[in-house]
């Protein structure tokens, strides 16, 4: 072959390796636009979407019956929790349980429904202490049940609060008396017949507590109150069921239709205690004064575990909170919560 053979074959051969690296490069263009065409901007890009949570009780956190939170006031029982008194009927189905001592440091109970509506009755019913207006006042003026109590706790609590439902004077209507039990231990109410008393007030009270993760804690399984000899009372971690079993003197405590009272939460809120001025009952016995404003220590016990810290409270028109030692608000489990006012000369032990 000659020379020129072999120039003629070496163009060719660089033509056609030009030829299709134009051929790649255009094909990895866009065709070309038309002149006088619109060019469309891409679509815009949807903002990443946040489920709302469900509304939750004010009392507990648990979801709202049926998406929606009830419009209407707290219902808070004054029940008695003297051994004659028990089993007491609908501790179990409260929102939130105060439990506060009287005198002679047996203790009586503050029973408080919103979104939790008793079933049949709750009771026993008994007389109203001064402690109650503390209370009652974190409750967003609630609607408190009560039989009776001395005039100048009567006078604290129609100062302080709206509804005070007396059922000695102004509760026959929704009164009620089971069979089997005889007096003092047989006022009842219903909390149906008791929202069904005022109809226009739909404001729910604010939110009690924090509801949360739990923090760090030390593992425990049982907590001593020693309130008294009456009310010798203990609480034992029941993981099967996520609660606290509630006994006095080692016998459980139960509700009426059977069953033992097991809250989520149980808080100890340590509180200064004065006896007086007034005279409580016919045997001489004062007020027990519980200073449930300012400060003291507090524990936490929730899913096992005991959280130490301290509650606050600058004034009777401030809620009650509980802050660890760096200030962090300790937040609760949701559900049931119980109260324990605790004087500061009682001690709490918990292993």
């Amino acid at each position: 072959m000659g020379l020129k053979t072999w120039i003629s074959i070496g163009a060719a051969v660089v033509v056609l390796g030009t030829g299709a690296g134009l051929a790649i490069a255009m094909s990895s263009h866009h065709a070309p636009v038309a002149s006088g065409a619109t060019v469309l901007p891409p679509p815009p890009t949807a903002p990443p979407t946040t489920a709302t949570p469900p509304p939750t009780c004010p009392l507990t956190g648990t979801p709202a019956p049926g998406g929606q939170v009830p419009q209407r006031p707290a219902v808070a029982v004054k029940v008695d929790n003297y051994p004659s008194a028990r089993p007491q009927s609908g501790l179990n189905q409260a929102d939130v349980v105060f439990e506060e001592p009287v005198e002679g440091f047996i203790t009586r109970y503050v029973a408080v429904f919103q979104c939790a509506q008793a079933s049949a009755f709750v009771g026993p019913v008994r007389s109203a202490r001064a402690v109650d207006v503390q209370i009652l006042d974190e409750l967003s003026n609630p609607l408190f049940f009560h039989v009776g109590g001395i005039d100048p706790v009567i006078s604290l609590i129609n100062s302080a609060n709206d509804n005070n439902l007396d059922l000695g004077t102004r509760g026959h209507a929704i009164e009620e008396n089971p069979p089997g039990r005889v007096p003092p231990y047989d006022d009842y109410i219903n909390t149906t017949a008791a929202w069904g008393l005022d109809s226009s007030d739909t404001t729910p009270p604010a939110a009690l507590f924090t509801y949360g993760a739990a923090p760090a804690g030390t593992p425990v399984h049982q907590v001593h109150i020693p309130f008294s000899s009456t009310n010798d009372e203990t609480w034992t971690w029941d993981a099967a069921n996520n609660g606290w079993g509630l006994a006095y003197s080692g016998e459980p405590a139960g509700v009426a239709g059977g069953g033992q009272l097991k809250p989520t939460n149980v808080v100890v809120q340590v509180v200064s205690v004065t006896m007086g001025p007034w005279v409580e009952n016919s045997g001489g016995s004062l007020e027990v004064q519980s200073q449930m404003t300012g400060s003291g220590p507090a524990e936490i016990f929730r899913n096992g575990q005991e959280i130490t810290g301290t509650w606050q409270r600058p004034s009777l028109t401030s809620p009650t909170t509980f802050v660890a030692s760096n200030g962090a608000v300790i937040p609760l489990a949701p559900g049931q919560t119980w109260i324990d006012i605790v004087p500061s000369t009682i001690p709490v032990t918990a292993s």
